[in-house]
């Protein structure tokens, strides 16, 4: 794991709120780390791992994160072609009760499933084979109407994991091992604990006395939440997650995705799909990955828990940062560590922005910048950097968005209103998905929907 080191003040600061953290909070042994920009630029550690202090190759049970995982591979087969998000599983995986689902419904848990199996608790017993727990999932299982609300599924997961293994003619795991972990360079990431790992406890409430948690193969569930890893391993995830994907091995940053994933993929899996009650959301789900918006930051990544384990792995890909946490205490924990260890690191070392450089720009693209009406609503068009444009508003409120050019010399809508439509421009207007914008209020000689009768008292 190469590690670019903050400085001594802010590392000092880090270690405290998590040396707090794992002494109020009772925490047999707690690890965390910082990622900047693809490399780990904080580890710290407190409480033991048989004796001494856990390392950066010490193996925790990281839970649900396991479901993120799996995820990509599952987006790996859509860009491949294999499936369409909007497939219902009977296309693929046929004969189950399950059949009208969608694989996107599955992936951003709107599926209306239960949220645990038919089956004795399965955090805590061995687990069966798929073939047999998809027998189990019957109507019974429906708890919600397919798309109506967000409700976490572990049995959703599960079903993903078949489907995986389906399409891949392999297990899950493998699948995941050679497409996500084997190329991000997470070789000690594993479905069951390799030393050096901790041992999972549950805390007494009352008394500072542990009990030990059980662990097994989960089966068919694994897919919800079978894996091992190390704070080493989730710094490469954490790094992939903000869009700074290491190579193999390297620790070093390759690009957008380390070639597991498009940049273009990665941040659709970061969208916003399902978000949980509220006036103003904090939390949300997009395909595979949580959301959360916290102190301004918009987060993507995923917590983890099983009996004797907590994890969480979070990115923000506007500061190219990432956080994660390990423990191996059942329950207990504040909630706030990871964006907690965001805030110091953010107050201690912001970053600085961007130098700003002119560029070269085209001559025809720079004529048609500026003032541009929507009717009597003035806008301002702006060139960007690679030929885009942006449209918003001259004053506050109203449809803004940015367009990336295409081949075919229109432009298409990357956000906002006008997400994936298409702005066509010409010298005296601009036409955007019927839309048509000119120079002055209604110009009469563009061609404006309807005409125009000239302005009057």
């Amino acid at each position: 794991m190469t590690q670019d080191a903050v400085r001594e003040a802010t590392a000092r600061a880090l270690l405290r709120r998590l040396a707090v953290e794992q002494a109020e909070c009772r925490v047999p042994s707690l690890t965390a780390a910082i990622v900047r920009d693809g490399r780990t630029a904080w580890f710290g550690a407190r409480g033991r791992v048989e004796g001494a202090p856990p390392t950066p190759a010490t193996q925790y049970r990281i839970g649900s994160i396991t479901k993120s995982m799996v995820a990509v591979v599952v987006m790996r087969l859509r860009d491949e072609g294999a499936l369409r998000l909007s497939d219902p599983l009977e296309e693929h995986l046929p004969g189950t009760a399950l059949g009208r689902l969608s694989i996107a419904q599955l992936l951003s848990h709107t599926s209306g499933l239960a949220a645990e199996p038919p089956t004795a608790w399965w955090e805590r017993t061995p687990g069966m084979p798929a073939a047999e727990l998809l027998e189990r999932l019957g109507p019974q299982e429906f708890k919600h109407r397919p798309g109506r609300r967000f409700h976490y599924s572990n049995v959703g997961f599960a079903v993903l994991g078949e489907l995986v293994a389906r399409l891949r003619g392999t297990t899950w795991l493998k699948a995941v091992q050679a497409e996500v972990l084997d190329p991000l360079g997470m070789h000690d990431t594993t479905a069951r604990p390799r030393a050096p790992h901790a041992t999972g406890y549950a805390v007494h409430p009352y008394a500072d006395v542990v009990l030990a948690e059980p662990e097994h193969d989960a089966g068919a569930m694994g897919p919800a939440g079978q894996l091992w890893s190390t704070p080493g391993d989730l710094a490469r995830w954490a790094a992939f997650l903000a869009g700074e994907g290491t190579g193999e091995g390297t620790g070093e940053a390759a690009g957008e995705g380390g070639g597991v994933l498009s940049g273009e993929t990665l941040a659709e899996m970061r969208e916003p799909a399902a978000v949980e009650d509220g006036d103003a959301w904090s939390a949300g789900m997009g395909l595979g990955l949580q959301l959360a918006r916290v102190s301004g930051r918009r987060l993507a990544g995923h917590t983890g828990s099983m009996p004797g384990f907590q994890a969480a792995v979070w990115a923000d890909p506007a500061d190219r940062d990432g956080v994660l946490f390990l423990a191996n205490t059942t329950s207990g924990l504040s909630g706030s560590l990871t964006t907690d260890l965001l805030d110091i690191l953010h107050e201690y070392e912001p970053r600085l922005p961007d130098e700003w450089e002119p560029v070269a720009a085209d001559p025809a693209l720079l004529a048609l910048t500026g003032v541009w009406y929507w009717g009597p609503r003035p806008y301002r068009l702006r060139l960007l950097p690679d030929r885009a444009l942006s449209l918003e508003p001259a004053a506050s409120g109203g449809r803004a968005s940015r367009f990336v050019p295409q081949d075919d010399g229109t432009w298409l809508g990357l956000d906002g209103y006008h997400a994936g439509e298409t702005l066509r421009a010409a010298a005296d207007h601009l036409d955007l998905n019927t839309f048509v914008f000119t120079r002055t209020p209604y110009d009469p000689q563009a061609p404006v929907p309807g005409g125009v009768t000239g302005w009057h008292a």
